[in-house]
């Protein structure tokens, strides 16, 4: 079925092309703009077919194809899996992910990402749709990601990320006794000279910022809520470890314990619904390896 995306065009955008209130108001970047240019019906105004160098006038109607139905992620080869959808509506999907699983195929990983999967699940449905993630998880890490369904709300979800109205919470059990229940990791990231898959606290680093706050302390570690302001690789592991709190479970930052798995969990998000301006909070369960290391904490939350 066909959707579109209006726009009233106001005082603000009268006198502005197509294209600067696409970029603007609908947060397309050229590239998208580009292909709605060549697509039948992709851009109108007035109810007619217009170039992206037109001059729109007030009380102006704007119309936008949102679906690419005709395309679909059809570079995605059908994944196998069982995918848990914790949220969905006919613009965003949130994704519970597992330990473990790519987000995005990549060498080794054609078919068994969690892209894969998600492409699987709209085909059996008798859906195309073009997936597109807003931001990513390590493979280690499990919890909750959202997906746009379309290129407007992928372009919208990702502005959300960058104005801070779209912010994410981790759980993390890190080693050591925390002195301060609340605190801000501010040191630059980026990668770790001599190591090819390992990023470090530089000073030449990109920016980082990651809050924290202990939920509860055990004997020997913490379970940590953790507010993230940037979204640089690797970021809280980094973060944590350069404190002298690494996490549980860590392959590349921990101590080399024996945990089954890195207890990093993207535990929740909140967001802007791109159209209806509905505010969402969508969770990931806490899964059971972690449970089991924080039980008294759980149980305070029943």
């Amino acid at each position: 079925m066909e959707r579109r995306l209006r726009i009233k065009i106001g005082p603000k955008q009268a006198g502005k092309t197509v294209e600067q209130v696409l970029k603007t108001e609908a947060g397309l970047s050229r590239r998208q703009i580009s292909r709605l240019k060549f697509q039948e019906g992709g851009i109108r105004a007035s109810n007619r077919q217009v170039r992206v160098t037109h001059v729109l006038t007030e009380g102006e109607i704007l119309e936008i194809l949102l679906e690419e139905a005709e395309e679909g992620s059809v570079h995605l080869k059908r994944g196998e899996g069982n995918l848990s959808i914790l949220y969905e509506d006919e613009d965003l999907a949130a994704v519970n992910k597992p330990a473990g699983l790519v987000v995005h195929p990549s060498p080794g990983h054609y078919r068994d990402s969690l892209a894969n999967q998600l492409v699987a699940y709209y085909r059996d449905q008798g859906q195309q749709v073009r997936v597109r993630s807003i931001g990513r998880l390590d493979k280690d890490t499990s919890g909750v990601l959202l997906f746009g369904k379309h290129g407007v709300s992928a372009a919208k979800l990702c502005r959300q990320r960058e104005e801070q109205i779209y912010q994410r919470w981790y759980l993390a059990l890190a080693w050591g006794k925390f002195r301060k229940k609340t605190g801000k990791l501010t040191g630059k990231i980026g990668p770790c000279p001599g190591e090819k898959k390992k990023m470090a606290v530089t000073v030449d680093g990109k920016t980082a910022v990651t809050h924290y706050q202990v939920l509860y302390q055990a004997e020997g570690y913490a379970l940590l809520a953790c507010r993230l302001e940037t979204g640089r690789t690797h970021q809280i592991r980094v973060h944590m470890a350069h404190a002298g709190h690494p996490l549980l479970g860590d392959p590349i930052y921990g101590k080399g314990d024996s945990c089954p798995r890195l207890m990093l969990h993207a535990w929740k998000v909140r967001c802007v619904q791109p159209f209806t301006g509905e505010a969402l909070e969508i969770c990931a369960p806490v899964p059971r390896e972690m449970e089991e290391l924080c039980r008294e904490w759980m149980n305070q939350q029943q």
